[in-house]
């Protein structure tokens, strides 16, 4: 029954967002940071629904180490679909996150992912990541923060597999605060019964922000070893 309620409301919360982005639209020259907020909270609204319809319990911690008055780049594990569900609703800031470019192509969706700043790439091009990156670094600059899965994709196991170093260029060419996130209990929901949709407890954890400016060389290299050592010990707490 929560698969099915679930996909009930996702559709129609599709189709019911259309006005709403008709009304972005009209909004946009008056005022693009209202409309950024105004997005933000819809959508937090819409994930916060389908949240309610797992009948999960998520547990969150570490809200205060996140920094509101300049963008940061959100480094996760990945587990289960659902870890943008549980995630996305709990950041302060509008966050572009990074997702397959064949994403992008579901209808409307994909319009909504360009208006929330995601950004796609191609996983098995490697200009598509370059270029991901370069758009990234690119918002950040421009104040938008950027969450990336650097595993590239859903881990299998639950374990936390080798994080891409790429990714990290984003904190590493702007000088932005990284900032470790560590997501247990999603697999649960999805992924371990496929495709049923069932409850469980979800624990998320915002890391303290990991500074890049002023890095030694060394430490810009080993720091996606960092970052990933910090989500595997938060994950055990």
């Amino acid at each position: 029954m929560r698969t099915v309620l679930t996909l009930i409301y996702v559709v129609v919360f599709l189709i019911i967002s259309l006005p709403v982005l008709g009304i972005g639209h009209l909004m946009t020259r008056r005022d693009p940071h209202r409309l950024d907020r105004f997005y933000l909270r819809f959508v937090r609204w819409g994930f916060h629904c389908v949240e309610w319809l797992s009948g999960s319990e998520v547990t969150v911690r570490g809200l205060e180490n996140i920094p509101t008055d300049r963008p940061v780049l959100y480094i996760s594990n990945h587990q289960s679909f659902y870890d943008i569900v549980v995630t996305y609703g709990r950041l302060p800031e509008v966050t572009g996150f990074i997702a397959k470019q064949s994403v992008f192509s579901v209808p409307v969706l994909g319009i909504w992912m360009h208006r929330l700043y995601c950004l796609g790439v191609d996983r098995g091009s490697m200009r598509s990541g370059l270029d991901m990156i370069l758009k990234a670094i690119d918002e950040v600059k421009h104040g938008i923060s950027i969450f990336i899965y650097p595993e590239g994709t859903r881990s299998k196991d639950g374990q936390v597999h080798d994080f891409h170093p790429g990714s990290f260029k984003v904190a590493t060419k702007t000088g932005c605060p990284v900032i470790p996130v560590a997501v247990t209990g999603t697999r649960d929901i999805l992924e371990y019964h496929f495709p049923n949709v069932k409850k469980s407890h979800v624990t998320l954890t915002f890391g303290k922000p990991i500074e890049t400016k002023g890095m030694s060389r060394d430490e810009q290299k080993e720091l996606h070893n960092t970052v990933r050592n910090e989500i595997i010990e938060m994950m055990k707490k």
